[in-house]
């Protein structure tokens, strides 16, 4: 092999097989489109890598690549492999190239990019704002209750149920009455109302310039249907490189065959294995669907060495997967040495399982572990509370992943606000938030400075002039001199928010006891902020791609070094430990009794015990509690039900496994009986206090 290819002789051959599918040297015409089904641990992200350096290393030009990834981390990790497969050959030359890349990210961050470059064109103002999921939720409980749905006879549904079914709607390409009946079966009687609802949650939105995030997708979905605009994007890129591919919904995968028609250049990677959110409408299809979209089809290269697990595990989870009505035929295997097979313990309840639990996250840590190589999963996140009680009245530290996120925080939701407020002066759910924390400032009051702002335009000089109630001047004085100086922008990008931090500090110690916690995020945001270049930046990037801890959670314990990781099965997609412990493996919660209707959610819930699995590198034990604690799951509420083992794992697959029980019972303590004696202490505690 030549010195030039060198920087390939680390892949396996199916690796290289996706890495030089279609690429010539140079020839930068646009290859054949490609799917490679990436199985769990077989080196996806560092196959993607090679694949992009392998097209820059044979000509093609780095501005006309688009890469879009699960998350903006995951883009400039990517770019960071790319750069460093390209010194092998190239030395610093590398670094000019990568710089280059500059088409890569989330598919709403680039729809978000590529709205405000079009957006004179196409009807908006290019200074939009982009409201986050719970910035939708009010301002479509604002309309709402504006249409007087707040109030009616019946209950109607909740401001986030409603968003909930605007963003299927949107994302799945369906009408409303399907939907509703798929999804939503209790909210069929407002078919009429909701969609009026819709139509004016869109006036509204558009009237007070701001984009929720299903927008980003449907504006640029909708740009793609008209003829001039589609050809000026599709021409602008020569390779399109998706990954994850089978977590995208039905806008996205049209938006990109929009791109791509004849799949020219376009390479798709991903594993059906692993669609796990229907949730957010992704659907399992758009990868299943993939190669015959285009004629003739595209090529598939499947990559099923692992590089994580034993083969032991590997065995039970293609095993379980194997049952599946419809996948891409995959068996993953390793060569790694050693490793038994998995567990798969039953114990008597929740509070056996917890205990359980405990015991084997120190016996590992005792042999040389660490508790954060080690991970406890969980199908919804109220599986955990029994164990999270073990561990805290054990003193074992742990942190939990699946709760909020950064930006949900109350106090970091009011700092955004306000930068948002400055931005746009039309974003009236964030002018709502800045008006309620103005001490003497009401919802009437509130509403007649928001309209004096909407007359006027100038920010400033409306809100100088604005009527506002005399026990408010003080606070109201503050406000108007923070957002002059936020306008003016005297202070250069990210001084701003220290400016807006110190108007916010009197506010944040008013109303929340544990004020310096929360400020420490504050100031955390402003590290952040130093990545941006600008206000804009910074409020786009950010509200897409939050960061996960805050303190309105289970943070990273600040006086331990060590701790172990809780996590929902959804959290952990993507992640690796080296023990996985995986709670409740019984029908009821894995299924969940919510997924057992249609045959299509079925079988997602057994992709996701798949994917719990498949985080294992040595250990992996799967719990299952012959009675468990089910909240609101059923017509009869809470209650304890006796429990089947998961249906996924049937008699058939039983010698997968290695079987036990926990605690080990004597033949004594099976027979005991209790004494024959009644008593009614219940009576004796209530005549305590008589």
């Amino acid at each position: 092999m030549s010195a030039a290819f060198a920087y390939l002789d680390g892949l396996n051959d199916q690796q290289r097989r996706a890495v030089e599918h279609g690429v010539a040297p140079a020839d930068t015409t646009p290859g054949p489109p490609l799917l490679v089904i990436a199985g769990a641990g077989s080196g996806k992200t560092n196959t993607l890598a090679h694949r992009v350096a392998h097209l820059l290393m044979n000509g093609a030009d780095p501005r006309r690549i688009l890469l879009m990834t699960f998350s903006r981390r995951a883009a400039s990790e990517m770019i960071r492999r790319v750069e460093r497969i390209g010194r092998k050959v190239m030395g610093d030359k590398a670094h000019a190239l990568t710089e280059a890349l500059v088409w890569a990210g989330t598919f709403h961050g680039i729809g978000a990019r590529i709205l405000r470059e079009h957006a004179e064109a196409i009807g908006l103002d290019p200074a939009f704002t982009i409201h986050d999921r719970e910035d939708a939720a009010d301002l479509m409980n604002l309309v709402r209750h504006q249409l007087g749905y707040s109030k009616m006879e019946n209950r109607f549904p909740t401001k986030g149920t409603c968003l909930s079914i605007y963003s299927r709607c949107v994302n799945s390409q369906r009408p409303i009455e399907t939907v509703l009946a798929k999804t939503f079966p209790w909210c069929n009687a407002w078919v009429a109302e909701l969609r009026a609802l819709f139509a004016a949650y869109v006036e509204a939105k558009q009237a007070q310039n701001v984009l929720d995030y299903d927008d980003l997708l449907l504006w640029w979905s909708q740009m793609m249907a008209h003829p001039v605009l589609a050809a000026d994007l599709a021409e602008r890129f020569d390779h399109v490189l998706v990954d994850e591919y089978q977590d995208t919904n039905a806008l996205q995968a049209g938006i990109l065959l929009a791109l791509k028609p004849t799949g020219a250049g376009l390479t798709v990677v991903g594993d059906d294995a692993q669609s796990i959110y229907a949730f957010r409408a992704a659907t399992v299809r758009n990868i299943l669907d993939f190669p015959k979209a285009f004629d003739p089809p595209a090529q598939i290269v499947t990559l099923d060495r692992n590089y994580r697990s034993t083969q032991g595990i590997l065995t039970a989870a293609n095993a379980v997967i194997e049952l599946a009505a419809e996948r891409f035929t995959k068996n993953l295997w390793t060569d790694k040495q050693g490793g038994g097979r998995p567990a798969l313990v039953t114990v008597r309840g929740e509070a056996d399982q917890a205990r359980y639990i405990v015991e084997q996250v120190l016996a590992r840590r005792e042999e040389g572990t660490r508790l954060k190589h080690q991970a406890v999963l969980f199908r919804t996140s109220s599986h955990s509370g029994p164990l999270e009680v073990e561990l805290t009245r054990r003193n074992i530290p742990f942190v939990k992943f699946g709760g909020l996120k950064f930006l949900d925080a109350a106090h970091i939701k009011d700092l955004m606000a306000l930068l948002r407020f400055v931005q746009n002066p039309r974003d009236r759910v964030s002018g709502f938030r800045l008006m309620n924390l103005l001490a003497g400032i009401g919802p009437a009051s509130a509403s007649k400075i928001l309209d004096h702002v909407d007359a006027g335009p100038d920010l400033v000089l409306a809100l100088e002039t604005a009527p506002r109630p005399s026990k408010a001047a003080a606070g109201f004085d503050a406000f108007v001199g923070v957002v002059r100086d936020l306008r003016q922008g005297d202070a250069p990008w990210p001084a701003e928010l220290e400016r807006a931090r110190i108007w916010y500090e009197p506010h944040l110690e008013r109303m929340h006891e544990d004020a310096e916690t929360r400020l420490a995020d504050l100031w955390q945001l402003e590290q952040i902020a130093g990545g941006y270049a600008s206000r804009e930046k910074f409020l786009t990037e950010l509200t897409l791609d939050p960061p996960d801890a805050t303190s309105d959670q289970a943070g990273v314990p600040l006086l331990d070094e060590d701790y172990l990781i809780l996590s929902t099965i959804h959290s952990a997609k993507g992640q690796e430990w080296k023990a996985v412990y995986l709670l409740n493996a019984v029908d009821g919660c894995i299924p969940s009794d919510l997924g057992t209707g249609a045959a299509a959610e079925l079988e997602e819930e057994r992709r996701l015990l798949y994917v719990a699995m498949t985080r294992a590198k040595e250990d992996l034990s799967l719990v299952t509690p012959q009675r468990f604690y089910t909240h609101g799951q059923s017509p009869t509420g809470d209650r304890h039900v006796l429990a089947n083992r998961t249906r996924f794992i049937p008699k058939s697959l039983l010698g997968l496994f290695d079987r036990t029980s926990w605690p080990i019972v004597d033949h004594e303590d099976r027979t005991r009986t209790a004494p024959a004696v009644t008593v009614n202490l219940a009576a004796q505690m209530r005549g305590m206090w008589k």
